[in-house]
Formats: structure tokens, C-alpha cells, sequence
């Protein structure tokens, strides 16, 4: 699955927390559950709480994100506006 980004549907910091938050919903897991199983997968993530934080000071990388989409199985994508 994809998220797209284009003139009918913009992605922005503010919402990309609730995006994720979705997807963990669908996926049956919560944050703190991914944090662990990401990180016993070798990614390098920060505690369930650090992350919560970064998401509302709108600080988080934008690799972060794409390691969290791509782990849950979904990808983020940028189209050129028509």
C-alpha cells in the first residue's frame, strides 16, 4: 500500500502522526509494539514516548517515517501536481 501525496490528498507533518496511527490500528499493533519489533529487527528507534514526542514537535526525519511505512508494508510516494 501507498500513500500518495498530490493536490487532492497532501500529507503533512500535522497529520502524518494520525496517518501512522491508522496503519498501526489496521495492523493490530500499537506504537510501543512496533518500537520494540523494529528495533529487535535492527532499526535504530527511539523509545515508544520519544517518538510520540518528535511526531508532535513536527521534528521527526523524514527517514523515520519511510522505515516505519516500509516496515508496516507501506510505501510514501510523491506525484507531480497535474
Amino acid at each position: 500500500m501507498s500513500i500518495d501525496i498530490n493536490k487532492d490528498s497532501i500529507v503533512t507533518m500535522l497529520n502524518i502522526k494520525q496517518e501512522i496511527q491508522i496503519i498501526l490500528l489496521k495492523c493490530g499493533i500499537s506504537m510501543r509494539k512496533l518500537i520494540v519489533k523494529m528495533n529487535d529487527a535492527g532499526y535504530k528507534m527511539p523509545a515508544s514516548s520519544g517518538l510520540s514526542v518528535l511526531f508532535s514537535r513536527k521534528r521527526i526525519r523524514f527517514e523515520t517515517v519511510q522505515e516505519i511505512l516500509d516496515f508496516l508494508g507501506y510505501e510514501f510516494q510523491i506525484v507531480k501536481k497535474e
